[in-house]
């Protein structure tokens, strides 16, 4: 029991002290003190988009800095609690904190991952965009699948989610869905989930029962906010209003609220169905093309500064990133990092860390086992 312990100690401390030197702890503290006293400066919210930054910058470093104070008081805790139980031989409360001690250790790797979200955009909050693949009902069925994973993900983190618009298939499932997913680094993790990826499974919707393989793509790009200038001509904008598709009576639109721009240079297309609004569907799906214009600008700077990483990360039909596997044989493996898992049903519920942080750890530059070591 103590061996067990101390070694969970080492694991966190090395992790802590890793937190400590990335955030360069004490000018961390220094900026966040100034960061409250400008917050409590009526005169800051003259200017509601500085306003909007500094209270961003300010909750983001509050929560960093107090999420290490808090795993060094409840590590200090339960390593109490572990040498007042043995000294009273309460197996049971000593149990009790080796478990706790165990948590905290995987939230010490966890943040230690997410130590590494360093890019421009990786505290923003960010669009989740699936499209069903060909194949009908199987490919759609399939893209509501992936849809729910990415909620479930979410919820467990306590983000938001937000349905910016949805095209129901005629049978099952979706063509195609958009998801906003609110929360402190929600793109820097879930960008790594850009791509296609594939299921293999025996069709619920065919009377002989045959193997199907069903393909959906994912995209990612980040919400971004007033201070991030995206020009967008008029002239290059193709819009197109609609009815809101759904499951039929009263949920179907009466009126053509649904808005989609299409941006001619680039052939972005972004739609939103959120509002009963058609003015405020225009002006959602103008946030989401804005995102999408500024993502495209990050990974041609990605690409010029490391053309062999941005060929990894090319998104498009050709470049699976995952495979889900429901028969013969249960596994869902990561083809760029070749994390497996044996359990797809806990995936597919929204089990993604080890994948994410397995990818994000690839991406700057990580050796593999350090990203498995860091998920685990």
């Amino acid at each position: 029991m103590r061996a067990e312990a101390e070694s969970l100690n080492e694991q966190i401390t090395a992790s802590v002290s890793l937190l400590r030197r990335h955030l360069d702890w004490d000018a961390a503290v220094r900026r966040l003190e100034e960061l409250n006293a400008r917050a409590e400066d009526p005169t800051l919210w003259n200017d509601a988009a500085e306003a909007g930054r500094v209270m961003r910058e300010r909750g983001r470093l509050a929560e960093q800095i107090e999420g290490v104070r808090r795993l060094e008081r409840d590590v200090a805790d339960a390593l109490g609690l572990i040498e007042l139980a043995e000294a009273e031989g309460d197996d049971a409360t000593a149990d009790a904190a080796v478990a706790d001690l165990e948590r905290l250790a995987e939230e010490a790797k966890r943040r230690e991952i997410e130590s590494l979200l360093s890019g421009e955009a990786d505290a923003n909050d960010c669009y989740v965009e699936v499209n069903a693949g060909a194949g009908g009902t199987e490919a759609q069925d399939w893209a509501e699948m992936l849809l729910r994973m990415y909620v479930r993900w979410a919820e467990k983190r306590g983000y938001k989610v937000t349905v910016t618009e949805r095209s129901d298939g005629e049978q099952a499932g979706v063509k195609s869905a958009t998801i906003q997913v609110s929360g402190p680094n929600a793109y820097g993790w879930l960008k790594t989930e850009s791509g296609v990826h594939r299921l293999v499974r025996i069709s619920p919707f065919d009377a002989a029962a045959r193997r199907q393989t069903s393909f959906a793509s994912v995209y990612v790009y980040p919400v971004i906010d007033d201070r991030i200038e995206i020009e967008i001509n008029p002239a290059d904008l193709k819009t197109d209003t609609f009815r809101a598709s759904g499951a039929g009576g009263q949920h179907v639109n009466k009126t053509e609220s649904g808005v989609r721009f299409t941006h001619i240079p680039t052939g972005i297309v972004v739609a939103s169905t959120q509002d009963r609004s058609q003015h405020r569907n225009r002006a959602i799906a103008m946030e989401m093309l804005r995102a999408r214009l500024y993502e495209l600008e990050l990974r041609k700077r990605e690409a010029i500064s490391d053309a062999v990483e941005a060929g990894k990360t090319d998104i498009g039909w050709g470049h699976q990133i995952r495979s889900y596997v429901l028969q013969p044989y249960q596994m869902v493996k990561d083809l760029r990092t070749s994390v497996e898992k044996g359990n797809p049903d806990a995936v597919l519920d929204g089990e993604l860390d080890e994948f994410m942080a397995a990818a994000l750890a690839q991406r700057v530059g990580a050796t593999r086992s350090d990203a498995s070591a860091a998920a685990r």
